[in-house]
């Protein structure tokens, strides 16, 4: 199946996934998971609903494909049915921003992406509240819904948008110091949504010119990311260097800090991060 057409079918899984998580927004229990930092994270019945008919649905178009998954059946870890890490792995992330979920606030989404040899190659996020499906694959593009889109080429500006996660948390459970410098000025305009993978694909529609996460993991950003490389934008860590490819031997959790913007945006946000540290 060619990339242009594998597409179109996680376009579509993500839209059915959607309607499923629909059903239970906003009406749902909270749950808690414990992953490997040991720490509480939101989790609901609509997460493994979701997740098991997209693993269900990946499995019948794509057997033989890795898969990795925020969730697993008893919310003491993650799926990860992955038997060779350099081959072709689907990520996942049933619903991104579930705190927005249960609370009823419609920014969330599904988020489905492929990594091959480490590398995110194709990426679905598909924004259920808004219906808008951001989607890229390499050498096919970036779109939102059928509507090509491209990252900013542009320098920052007093117009710029910028995206900055929720939990600003890093590795150490504190809030790094550039966290100051971003908020405590006026000129680019920051932005917040409560879900990474939403934030980061607003760079590859153009409409944001960087979005920071500080305490993502790796299904945060195999789907966006994929989308966002496919708008001919960026996505590093917060020092600059690559995540991909991403060894994914041994995961179970750990965070992926990761900033994405434009080809020009994106230096020069990485620049106050490095400046403060």
């Amino acid at each position: 199946m060619k990339m242009k057409q594998e597409l179109a079918v996680v376009e579509r899984i993500a839209r059915e996934a959607g309607q499923i998580a629909l059903r239970h927004f906003g009406h749902v229990a909270r749950l808690t998971k414990t992953h490997a930092a040991a720490t509480e994270e939101a989790v609901t019945i609509a997460d493994r609903l979701t997740q098991k008919f997209i693993i269900d649905a990946l499995r019948l178009e794509f057997p033989g494909d890795g898969i990795v998954g925020e969730e697993d059946e008893s919310g003491a870890g993650i799926t990860f049915d992955v038997s060779n890490t350099d081959g072709r792995v689907w990520v996942i992330d049933p619903i991104d921003g579930t705190n927005n979920f249960i609370a009823g606030f419609g920014a969330w989404c599904v988020c489905i992406g492929l990594l091959e040899a480490g590398v995110p190659t194709l990426g679905v996020v598909y924004d259920v509240t808004r219906d808008t499906a951001y989607c890229g694959a390499k050498d096919v593009g970036a779109f939102v819904n059928d509507r090509p889109v491209c990252a900013s080429t542009e320098p920052m500006g007093p117009q710029s948008l910028v995206m900055l996660t929720s939990n600003v948390l890093d590795r150490n459970n504190k809030s790094p110091s550039w966290i100051t410098s971003l908020l405590g000025q006026t000129h680019w305009k920051i932005r917040i949504l409560g879900s990474a993978a939403l934030e980061a694909v607003h760079v590859a529609a153009g409409t944001v010119q960087a979005a920071v996460t500080v305490n993502g993991k790796i299904w945060d950003c195999v789907a966006p990311g994929a989308v966002v490389l496919a708008s001919g934008g960026i996505i590093t860590d917060l020092t600059g260097k690559p995540i991909f490819p991403f060894d994914l031997r041994n995961y179970v959790g750990a965070k992926v800090p990761f900033l994405a913007g434009g080809k020009v945006s994106h230096g020069e946000v990485l620049g106050v991060i490095n400046a403060q540290g």
